[in-house]
């Protein structure tokens, strides 16, 4: 079973990476959430008008990607451009990366006047899991407890909702640039509705055994 998942998943990263699609202009409109934070004047709708058009010829992916929105998470439709193909990159890294990249770009400014912002700070990539580490592990420029919470809350719950990344319902294991265990992230509707309290620390998963 789990061999299948790992399959379905690869499938479906090298499907996004390999199998790109001129994209044609069309809206691209942010989930609806109204979030009542307060009085009136703090009151933000979370809705996001439709994307101008005129992205015909865009080479990339559809995903949802959160925000944050009203103190929460808010999943937003996103055009993911893949970043140039490089020797010896995975299919999932280029999805990550390609995902980090987006998170980290600013909101338009009628998606900030809505209340949208986002805190994944730039400069952020990703990596080729370490010998040893578990199947589908993604090794980040920085160590993932070292990020703000708002942050990796952000990625974790981009990533697990990502078919390109996840194999399905489960944790997200992410791991730094060194040699640390990885860690197992999991996308709760705590961690959606309370941002900014995720864990500091994941599970840790000890890395699979070589064979002899």
């Amino acid at each position: 079973m789990r061999s299948t998942r790992r399959a379905r998943s690869a499938l479906a990263a090298g499907s996004a990476v390999l199998a790109l699609t001129a994209l044609p202009g069309c809206g691209i409109r942010a989930t609806t959430v109204p979030v009542d934070v307060g009085a009136a004047p703090s009151r933000v709708s979370c809705d996001t008008p439709a994307q101008p058009g005129g992205q015909g010829g865009v080479q990339g992916f559809r995903a949802t990607v959160e925000l944050v929105c009203g103190a929460q998470l808010v999943g937003v439709e996103r055009i993911v451009p893949v970043p140039e193909k490089r020797p010896l990159r995975d299919p999932v890294v280029l999805v990550v990366q390609a995902l980090l990249e987006v998170l980290e770009k600013a909101p338009s400014g009628e998606e900030r006047d809505a209340g949208f912002t986002t805190g994944v700070p730039t400069g952020l990539t990703a990596g080729a899991p370490r010998p040893g580490d578990p199947a589908g592990t993604v090794r980040l420029s920085r160590k993932p407890e070292d990020l703000p919470p708002v942050a990796l809350s952000q990625i974790v719950c981009t990533l697990a909702g990502s078919e390109a990344v996840s194999a399905g319902p489960g944790p997200v294991v992410l791991g730094g640039p060194n040699a640390d265990p990885p860690r197992a992230w999991e996308c709760t509707e705590a961690v959606r509705s309370r941002p900014e309290s995720v864990p500091t620390l994941g599970e840790i998963v000890r890395p699979t055994p070589t064979p002899s």
